[in-house]
Parts: C-alpha cells; sequence; structure tokens
C-alpha cells in the first residue's frame, strides 16, 4: 500500500540509554487509597505514634503542674496559722487552695476523716479557721469522678480502638483474600441503554450476523429449537484480524437478545497464584447460570487457549489448569441452559483443539476486513454526530482506504474531527478525511524535520524511483500521492492503492511489489553510486514478501508446492519450540530462493531506472519545488512523458 523511505537520522544508528521513571503506584484496598508507605501496617503503625503522642501530652498535663503545686498538710496547718490561706474547696480527699495574693496551691486531706478533724490534730482553732473560706463539693460529681477515672480509662479507650481497628483492616484483607477466586468479568445489564448495542450498530459482516442471528433466536426462544430436538451450539468463536469488531459483534448479539453481557478478557483468569484462574473460571459459570439467558464473552481467549503440552510450567502450570477447567465447564452445559459462551481471537491457528471440537467452540464465525461498500457504510455509522460539510463524499474515501479494518476508519473519522477542530472550524470537510487517511497510514506530518539540501535531493529521487517503477510495472498497484514531507517514522513516502478490493494476490503482484520496494534503493545506488539507512525499511519489505513467496505460498520454481511455514510465519510455542520443518539443506536452498527473487526485482527496477530516466528526473525535481505531488498531477506528468496511468479496464483484462 505505501512504500516509504526511512529516517535519515544518524542517532538511529546509535545506541540510546533508556530514562527511568519512579512512580508511585497508587492501589485502591477497601475503598481508601493507600500509597507508599500505607496499607495495614502503615495504618496501625500510624494509630500507635497517635497513640503514644496523646499518652505523652495527657501525662504531660497532668502530672507536671501538680508536683509544683501540691503541698503537704502540714505546711497548709501552718499557712493557715498564720493567715496566708483566702479559701479551701474540699473535693472529696482533695484541697484546692487559694492563697491571699492569688496563688493557688493543691493537697490531700487524710482518707475517711473530716477536714475539721484533721486540723484540729495539726492545732488549727475554729477561730483560726473563721478567716478561711471553706466550701466542701459534694464527691459523687461528674468532675470528680472523670478527675479520678481519666488516667485510667482514657489508655483503656485508646487500646480499645487499637483493637478494633486491626481487627477491622485483618477483616477487609481476609475478605480480599476470599473473593480473590471470584470473576473479574465485567457485566452489562440489559436495562443498560448506555451500553446496549444492536446489529443496526454494526456495518458490514452480513454473514457473521447471519449466524449470530441463530443464537439470538435461541436465547428469546429456545422451545421451538429443544422441541424439534435442535441443539444449540454451546460456544461461537469469533475469528478475524485486530478492528474487525469481534467484541462489538458479540455486544450486539446480547442487546439484540436483550440478556446480560459478561466480559472478561483471557489474561485475567491467570494469576501467579496456583488454582486462582481455574477458581474464576467457575465462578463466571456459576454466576452466568444464575442470571441465565445469558451470554460469556472471553476476548483474546488465545491468552489461556493454546495448545497444551508446551513443556513451560509442566503439568502444573496455571494457564493449563485455566483451560482445563474452561473445557469442563462448556461440558457441563445442560441442553436446556441458556447460557452461551463466545470468545474472539486472531491467533485461531494457536488454540488447542480441545477448543474447537463439537459440542465446545463447535461454531466459528470469521469476520474479513471491510470491503469497499462495507467501509462506506461503517463510515456512515461514525459519521451519525459529526457535522460535515457539503463536499464530503464517503464513498471516495471508502475507495482509498483499502485495507482498513473498523477500527481504521474509525480513527480516520475521528482525526478527521480534531483537524477541524483545531484549525477553529465548525464542520468536517473532505480534505480533513483525506489528511486522516494518510494519518492513520503512515502517522502525524513532521514538517519540523527540515531536510539539507542534499538530503531533501536524495530523498525526492528515492520517492520518485518507487512512483516510476510502480507506474510502469503493469501488475503494481497505481500511485495517488508522492511526498518527501516527513511522516511517522518515514522520512518520504509515495502511497499506492489498488483500483479495486482484492481477496487474493498473485505471483505477478508480488514480483511487481517487490520490484517497486526495491526503486528507491536502484536509484541511490545508481545515481549516488552510494547507499544511505534510507531504504532499510523497503529492503525489509521486499525481504519479507519474497520468503512469503517461497516460505507460505509455494511460488518457488526450484523448491515447488511446499509450505514450510504456518500463517504465523515462524514455530510457535506448543509446536516444537525453537525447531524447523526443513533440513539445513532445505533452508539453505530456501534462502537461495529468496535471494534470487530479490535479485530479480532489482534488475527489473534497474532497467526502468535506465529506460525512463528522464521521467525520474521530471518527477523528482517537482517534488523538490513543491514537496507533494497528488495523483492528478502525477498523471499529467506521465502522460507527458508517455506513459498511459493504470485503468481499473486494464486491470481487469490482465492475463
Amino acid at each position: 500500500m505505501k512504500n516509504s523511505r526511512a529516517p535519515e537520522n544518524k542517532g538511529a544508528l546509535k545506541q540510546r540509554k533508556d530514562k527511568k521513571s519512579i512512580r508511585f503506584v497508587v492501589r485502591k484496598m477497601g475503598g481508601k487509597k493507600i500509597g507508599p508507605g500505607g496499607g495495614l501496617f502503615g495504618q496501625g503503625l500510624t494509630t500507635i505514634l497517635v497513640f503514644l503522642i496523646l499518652i505523652a501530652l495527657y501525662s504531660s498535663l497532668s502530672n507536671s503542674p501538680t508536683k509544683d503545686k501540691e503541698i503537704s498538710l502540714s505546711q497548709l496547718a501552718q499557712d493557715i496559722s498564720t493567715g496566708q490561706v483566702e479559701s479551701i474547696k474540699v473535693t472529696g480527699d482533695n484541697l484546692d487552695i487559694v492563697y491571699v495574693g492569688g496563688e493557688e496551691k493543691i493537697s490531700k486531706k487524710e482518707e475517711g476523716t473530716a477536714l475539721t478533724t484533721t486540723f484540729k490534730n495539726y492545732n488549727i482553732t475554729s477561730e483560726m479557721l473563721e478567716s478561711v473560706n471553706l466550701e466542701v463539693r459534694n464527691s459523687r460529681g461528674f468532675i470528680y469522678w472523670f478527675s479520678a477515672l481519666a488516667p485510667i480509662v482514657i489508655p483503656i479507650l485508646f487500646i480499645v480502638f487499637f483493637l478494633w481497628f486491626i481487627s477491622r483492616q485483618v477483616k477487609g484483607a481476609g475478605m480480599q483474600a476470599f473473593t480473590f477466586g471470584q470473576s473479574k468479568a465485567r457485566i452489562t445489564s440489559p436495562d443498560d441503554k448506555g451500553q446496549k448495542v444492536t446489529f443496526k450498530d454494526i456495518a458490514g459482516v452480513k454473514e457473521a450476523k447471519e449466524e449470530l442471528k441463530e443464537i439470538v433466536d435461541f436465547l428469546k426462544n429456545p422451545k421451538k429449537f429443544l422441541e424439534i430436538g435442535a441443539r444449540i451450539p454451546k460456544g461461537v468463536l469469533l475469528m478475524g484480524a485486530p478492528g474487525t469488531g469481534k467484541t462489538l459483534l458479540a455486544r450486539a448479539v446480547a442487546g439484540e437478545a436483550n440478556v446480560s453481557f459478561f466480559s472478561i478478557s483471557g489474561s485475567e483468569f491467570v494469576e501467579m497464584f496456583v488454582g486462582v484462574g481455574a477458581s474464576r473460571v467457575r465462578d463466571l459459570f456459576a454466576v452466568a447460570k444464575k442470571s441465565a439467558p445469558a451470554i460469556i464473552f472471553v476476548d483474546e481467549i488465545d491468552a489461556v487457549g493454546r495448545v497444551r503440552g508446551t513443556g513451560v510450567g509442566g503439568g502444573n502450570d496455571e494457564r493449563e489448569q485455566t483451560l482445563n477447567q474452561i473445557l469442563v465447564e462448556l461440558d457441563g452445559f445442560e441442553p436446556n441452559e441458556k447460557v452461551i459462551v463466545m470468545a474472539a481471537t486472531n491467533r485461531p491457528d494457536v488454540l488447542d483443539p480441545a477448543l474447537l471440537r463439537p459440542g465446545r467452540f463447535d461454531r466459528r464465525v470469521v469476520l474479513d476486513l471491510p470491503d469497499r461498500k462495507d467501509r462506506e457504510e461503517i463510515l456512515a455509522i461514525h459519521a451519525r454526530k459529526k457535522p460535515f460539510a457539503e463536499d464530503v463524499n464517503l464513498a471516495l474515501i471508502a475507495e482509498r482506504t483499502p485495507g482498513f479494518s473498523g477500527a481504521d476508519l474509525y480513527s480516520l473519522m475521528n482525526e478527521g474531527a480534531i483537524l477541524a477542530a483545531r484549525e477553529n472550524r465548525t464542520k468536517v470537510s473532505q480534505f480533513d478525511l483525506i489528511r486522516s487517511i494518510e494519518k492513520v497510514m503512515l502517522g502525524p506530518e513532521r514538517r519540523s524535520h527540515i531536510l539539507s539540501k542534499k538530503e531533501k535531493e536524495l530523498t525526492a529521487f528515492h520517492e520518485a524511483g518507487h512512483a516510476l517503477v510502480a507506474s510502469v510495472l503493469p501488475y503494481a498497484d497505481p500511485v495517488h500521492k508522492i511526498s518527501i514531507i516527513s511522516r511517522g517514522q518515514a522520512a518520504g513516502y509515495v502511497l499506492k492503492l489498488p483500483l479495486e478490493d482484492r481477496k487474493l494476490q498473485s505471483k505477478k503482484e508480488f514480483l511487481a511489489d517487490i520490484a517497486v520496494a526495491l526503486g528507491g534503493y536502484v536509484v541511490e545506488k545508481m545515481l549516488y553510486d552510494d547507499l544511505t539507512t534510507g531504504p532499510s525499511s523497503d529492503l525489509q519489505i521486499a525481504t519479507a514478501l519474497a520468503r512469503d513467496m517461497v516460505t507460505k505460498y509455494g511460488m518457488s520454481d526450484k523448491l515447488g508446492p511446499i509450505a514450510f511455514e504456518g500463517p504465523s510465519g515462524k514455530p510457535l510455542a506448543g509446536f516444537n519450540f525453537g525447531d524447523k520443518e526443513y533440513s539445513e539443506r532445505v533452508g539453505a536452498e530456501i534462502d537461495a530462493e529468496v535471494s534470487k527473487i530479490l535479485n530479480e526485482g532489482m534488475k527489473k527496477a534497474e532497467k526502468i531506472v535506465e529506460d525512463y530516466r528522464k521521467v525520474l528526473d521530471a518527477i523528482a525535481h517537482r517534488l523538490i519545488e513543491v514537496e507533494t505531488i497528488e495523483q492528478k498531477e502525477f498523471q499529467d506528468i506521465l502522460i507527458a512523458n508517455g506513459i498511459t496511468p493504470k485503468r481499473k479496464e486494464d486491470i481487469e483484462h490482465q492475463s
């Protein structure tokens, strides 16, 4: 779809040290945020410190002053005899003394003895006491008892509070331990209108929706299936590339049937503790059965559903135990239980065969990338709540986005709205959407990345080489745009789009793509007698295509119709990891065939550059001047130099 020149930044070849940042992780536990120093230990330590501080404060307030103010009874008797005492307040056995000058002292009388009797023992006569204002208070009042009991009660209260706090925290931690094995599935109620999705909200995937309508019908009316002896599939496996709408389609089934929707990721089952995953599976299915009719949706099921017996973790591998429990639960469904298990994956080739046998995930629904008509419908759905200008043509946008998934189209429409808002416009124009296509495919423009005069010239000829080869070769996709403005990691790029959607790719088209990818490499080598780091990504693309031709598609004349690698390209865990399914001799032959294909593609590109050097110069010089050439201007350059642009009719009649 695109050829780009890698950035010529020399720093890409140097080692860089990663900057590490330290972050405090804030977690939630029992509704409270805890950070560094938090948790049960931290809070308990805080409580103890507060307790000790209060005890010290109480002791300092209650003990220190009394030591200075307390006097003996003999001293009090002497002061009374000399007429220094103004008043005495008696509270129980405590004496609060006020002297003539206002000074306050305290003392204690003899326990169980009246104060007058005590004074008589110290030779204090009634005449001496007449000058003293004597006041006796009730010894059973609140203040008396509080002052008497406070030194004992307050410490006891603090101890009781501390023990209660610790028991509360331990109880909370114990509850978390008990809930550790419970399912983490997110539940969407059928009454939740805000999150409800139906088939009307999903464009394209017509065949998939037809397959899933049976599931909806069973959940709504299972009786008609059971009466005729039919058994609805227990499990439905949604397979497709990332972004094709697998999760959205599962939610739509729940929305159409108006049932509860339990969604969970496959990775959420597996923990470091043995048995947790299996426990969560049991809990999930138990809760779903109680809420029947319901749908259980497991996203990215390949996280737990990979082939068993890999040797990693042995027989006690937590992932394998979780998978075994899923298989058991699928087998445990009764025919009349209105619970459907749906799962999604983009790696069906790694799933354990036990998952795919009849009686478990026995219905498999494939979601392909949308074609042109489907893309237009998807764009229309994402355009519902966006104000568009009159020049917007969604059909044209759909034509220019082959290979885009539903998620890509959503991102395209969102980026278009962001671009319009950034420029303070109230409506999204066609130009915004065109720019969004390139942004989604290649990344944002980097106009601040200014090239030197020499680098600009080299980049222009590099991209012109791609465009020229693509225009001359009959099986290459036509060029829609050429630019030497940096986008993402590319210093320049050539945007190529097919004239029509295709599900299959021929050998001739592969060879043309390889030659186009090597066009920039050839130009740098022929014109400058030197090479830069620019063609690195082009070489990777060309090499990958050539290897796929040999190892996957049987397009090698020497090796013949043999597939040496699977869809994923390399051996996977669970399939003799680290081993190849062919000998060293065959491996050398594969490398030789790949090298042969690349060399033939390079020679083809070299001949085109030599034969059409005038056109190459015209394209490159125009690029240096304007930096970007759109499709119409590029076709005019081709026509002016005797090259006929590709048309759809030409592609259809190719043999």
